[in-house]
């Protein structure tokens, strides 16, 4: 009993008068010889195994036994589920099936299963039937479809061990290569750039007699153009002369592609000049390989001219020349000019791609332009594009920087839901989102999930994890994770070490930070000027001034240049010291040594020298710094303001604010507040509400402290009430000697309630950030009666709490024991 039979037995009763009565056979059993076996080299390829009973190849073949099997109910049941699997291991099981059914059975699924798509082995198993039968003409299409079936660097190989084997001669199914099956092949490998096993295959078909055409030579010399290897490019562009063929455009637009991509774009230019003078027409791929050579160049312009000149040429921009140079444009900071160019292509029926709208919503997320880049995704998804994971990774990299997390996460659900699968990138940005607000366990969780995604983490995710665990002061957490990326195979680099001295530093962990920087030598981490500054910095603000400098000292002997970083860390450890002479010494060295003083650099002895009162010399340091162009930063004028509030002079402070509001510096929660603490403690009130309203209006979202003052105004006016009854000495004692930290130790929700009423009445609307502040302030405290309350009053005025609020409230729970509060 044949192979066949016994394996279908239990769907067809054998027959005592053999297998040969029953009509399934005629229909399935192909009509060869017993001698056109597959020979077990082939037949010993790996296959998935054999799906379940319902799928399994017995059904499949019963269905098949059917003259019109295609409309047979079971089969239309089983379409929505059948994968290539099935395919595989019918064909794999039945080698004696019918070649003209097994073919239709193959060709029919990709038509009537939307997005069906054959692999390498169900091809190759559908080959292992088709060619004993000497089916060849057929044999070669599906050896085509095969070779353009590859998906990976797997398929590859396993394709080039099942032709090898199929084009033996003493193979019993002998299949050998035809001369477009070695050009659809090496052309697939050049895709894979696998240029070893390219110049292997070369050689078997030159071994086969198989003479290379034009197709065969030009795909060698552009894979190798591809990787730059120029040498090897023209080793095979004179092949083709050695053949009594002539190069095309194809050839020299390849050749173009080489020199570019090795940094030779003279060259490239004299080839691209002299196809007119071979005969071979310049077309829009050769016009678009050029200009994208200039452009990276930095040769932009030339790369413009030569985009003008195209229709000169006959030659018409494509998408992707557009989109070459609206990259280069942006990267360049020329970003009028590029939006032009986007703005021009669609005004001449261009229509921008994927890639195209990558690069515009990268360049607005680059500009901080996050609302105009999300419109442009909704646009080309109203277009039916689908954006790729470089898209949405550029969107999430913008919203993380400019710490817009939740937003980041939407964008995050978006990708999944449209199917779009986050890769390690994605998961990087989000965890460095995390790290900038402190966010260990998300940035954790997110660690996690990455592993179930089965994605590997890289050493720039481990170093972001390490980052936020050491910012957050999880020392411990931080090695653990160091011991993980080592055991992963990984090797920590300077960015890792940098993280944890630095971190370490600012910490005060000083012995444990030169420790492990003295330990790099014998890691073979050459310390850099990040470690180097961290280091000096520590020490400055340790009083170490001395060990400082020798650090600087070791700094130049091991050829690692300081920065403006470096010195201003020395700057500011003499400064604090209150020798401001050393401190202009130093700016004196530090010019000496290349390194141009920064607006920090003023501002360090700007600030020394208002805390010392010399205003005169402050002045004038803020003039030449300004006269050296240097613009002064929110920090220099917040200097002057700072002084300026502390001696209850507001008006030099107001002022001094529309003086950086007019130089187009806006002033930061800080700023604000000092004027509103200067304005409290001079008992107006009134002006410091009236800083707050200018605060809200520009768009500057007030602290804990900023309302800290505001409070502690309201409370000691709740006080004086509360004690007019005592003598004046005792009433004045009562209500000046606390400061404005201890505020949220003692204010009641009633004076929060009048903060409101007096914001309303300078037309300032309490919002979701302004009850924040406040519930953080005394959850902090552990007040959680007052934050509860406080709670509440936005629920029931429609708020909505955000994030901070409910961990606030979480954490207040957490240390109170107050358990059941917290699962509330």
């Amino acid at each position: 009993m044949s192979s066949v039979m016994r394996k279908s037995s239990f769907i067809i009763p054998s027959s005592s008068s053999g297998e040969s009565s029953s009509p399934i056979f005629h229909h399935l059993k192909k009509p060869i010889s017993s001698s056109s076996s597959p020979s077990s080299s082939i037949a010993s390829l790996p296959v998935e195994p054999d799906p379940p009973d319902d799928l399994s190849s017995h059904h499949l073949l019963s269905i098949l036994s059917h003259p019109k099997w295609q409309k047979h109910p079971s089969f239309q049941k089983l379409i929505p589920n059948l994968s290539p699997s099935h395919v595989s291991s019918l064909f794999n099981n039945h080698p004696d099936l019918n070649p003209n059914i097994a073919l239709q059975f193959f060709n029919s699924l990709p038509l009537i299963k939307p997005g069906f798509k054959h692999t390498v082995k169900s091809h190759s198993f559908l080959l292992k039937i088709l060619i004993p039968n000497n089916l060849f003409g057929v044999g070669e299409k599906i050896r085509i479809s095969m070779i353009k079936a590859c998906v990976s660097v797997d398929d590859i190989r396993f394709l080039l061990d099942f032709l090898r084997q199929m084009n033996r001669d003493d193979n019993d199914i002998k299949f050998k290569l035809s001369v477009r099956s070695y050009n659809e092949l090496l052309m697939m490998l050049a895709r894979f750039l696998m240029i070893d096993e390219m110049r292997r295959v070369y050689t078997e078909m030159l071994n086969d007699m198989i003479v290379p055409n034009i197709y065969t030579l030009n795909t060698m010399v552009n894979a190798y153009s591809k990787m730059g290897n120029i040498v090897e490019a023209n080793l095979y562009v004179s092949k083709i002369f050695q053949a009594g063929l002539s190069p095309d455009s194809f050839t020299y637009t390849s050749l173009i592609l080489g020199y570019c991509r090795n940094n030779d774009v003279n060259s490239a230019y004299k080839v691209f000049n002299m196809m007119p003078n071979k005969g071979c027409r310049r077309n829009e791929v050769s016009y678009t390989t050029i200009i994208h050579g200039l452009c990276e160049a930095g040769r932009i312009d030339e790369g413009i001219s030569l985009f003008k000149k195209m229709r000169e040429d006959d030659c018409y921009p494509t998408v992707r020349t557009y989109t070459v140079i609206i990259h280069a444009l942006f990267g360049n900071d020329r970003n009028l000019e590029g939006m032009d160019l986007f703005n021009e292509m669609r005004e001449r029926s261009c229509e921008p791609n994927v890639h195209t709208y990558t690069v515009m919503v990268d360049a607005m997320c680059k500009e901080r332009k996050l609302d105009e880049s999300r419109r442009i995704l909704n646009e080309m998804m109203e277009k039916g594009l689908v954006p790729s994971v470089v898209t949405y990774n550029a969107l999430i990299r913008g919203y993380c920087e400019e710490g817009r997390i939740e937003a980041a996460l939407e964008i995050l659900g978006l990708m999944e839901s449209n199917n779009c699968r986050p890769n390690e990138r994605t998961y990087n940005e989000l965890i460095c989102g995390f790290s900038k607000r402190k966010h260990v366990h998300k940035a954790m969780t997110l660690l996690s999930k990455m592993l179930e995604s089965k994605l590997t983490p890289s050493l720039v995710t481990y170093n972001s994890l390490i980052h936020v665990q050491c910012k957050a002061g999880h020392f411990d957490s931080a090695y653990k994770l160091l011991d993980l990326l080592k055991e992963n195979g990984l090797v920590p680099d300077q960015w890792t070490y940098s993280v944890f001295i630095d971190t370490l530093c600012k910490s005060k962990r000083m012995e444990e930070a030169c420790d492990l920087f003295n330990s790099l030598k014998e890691k073979g981490i050459k310390a850099n000027e990040v470690m180097y500054t961290a280091l000096i910095d520590g020490h400055c603000k340790a009083g170490k001034i001395d060990e400082a400098i020798s650090l600087l000292e070791r700094m130049h002997s091991e050829d690692c240049l300081p920065n403006s970083s470096t010195y201003n860390s020395l700057i500011y450890g003499v400064c604090k010291e209150g020798k401001v002479q050393e401190g202009l010494s130093m700016v004196e060295n530090m010019s000496k040594m290349g390194v141009k003083p920064t607006v920090a650099t003023y501002t360090i002895l700007i600030e020394e020298m208002l805390r010392e009162g010399d205003f005169d010399h402050a002045n004038r340091v803020f003039n030449q710094m300004v006269s050296f162009g240097q613009k002064p930063d929110v920090y220099t004028y917040t200097a002057f303001i700072h002084t300026y509030c502390t001696s209850g002079n507001v008006k030099e402070a107001e002022g001094m604010m529309a003086r950086m509001i007019e130089a187009g510096v806006m002033p930061d929660s800080l700023t604000y507040t000092l004027l509103i603490s200067a304005y409290e403690r001079l008992g107006m009130a009134y002006d410091a509400f009236n800083v707050l309203k200018r605060m809200l209006d520009a768009g500057c979202d007030p602290s804990h402290r900023t309302y800290s003052f505001l409070i502690r105004h309201l409370s000691k006016i709740k006080l004086m009430k509360e004690n007019s009854h005592l003598e004046q000495l005792d009433l004045v004692q009562s209500v000046t000697f606390f400061n404005a930290a201890d505020v949220w130790k003692i204010m009641q929700l009633e004076t929060a309630l009048e903060l409101f009423e007096k914001m309303m009445e300078h037309g300032c609307t309490p919002g979701v950030n302004t009850y924040a502040k406040l519930i953080i302030g005394v959850c902090k405290v552990g007040r959680w009666g007052v934050a509860n309350s406080l709670f509440n009053h936005m629920i029931e005025r429609g708020l909505v709490p955000n994030e901070d609020i409910y961990n606030a409230l979480l954490s207040c729970c957490c240390e109170l024991r107050m358990l059941s509060s917290a699962r509330d």
